[in-house]
């Protein structure tokens, strides 16, 4: 799958078949779902879990939080908009899926 199919999966009503977890979360941000994303993201036990785990803390102005996210991830916080942030997250889990 491509970003751009990605993008174009969230006019819908549910993601691709087979979407995996953490790619899963990003889709609920996408359709404006942070609260379901965060419950994703907190159960994935991985460096993925915690980038996304990061970048949702930061979108929610948790800065603190999402500090400490990005620290679990190895990771520092990015100084990009959330838009460039989450599509970055996008393609580097598409690129982990295939």
């Amino acid at each position: 799958m491509t970003y751009d199919e990605f993008s174009a999966s969230l006019r819908e009503e549910t993601p691709p078949t087979g979407t995996p977890r953490a790619l899963f979360a990003l889709w609920r941000d996408g359709k404006g779902d942070w609260t379901g994303a965060h419950e994703i993201a907190q159960d994935i036990e991985s460096t993925q879990g915690a980038i996304i785990h990061a970048y949702l803390h930061r979108k929610e102005g948790d800065l603190d939080n999402a500090r400490y996210w990005y620290q679990r991830a190895g990771r520092a916080v990015p100084t990009s908009s959330l838009a460039t942030e989450w599509r970055a997250l996008v393609e580097e889990m598409l690129r982990d899926a295939s």
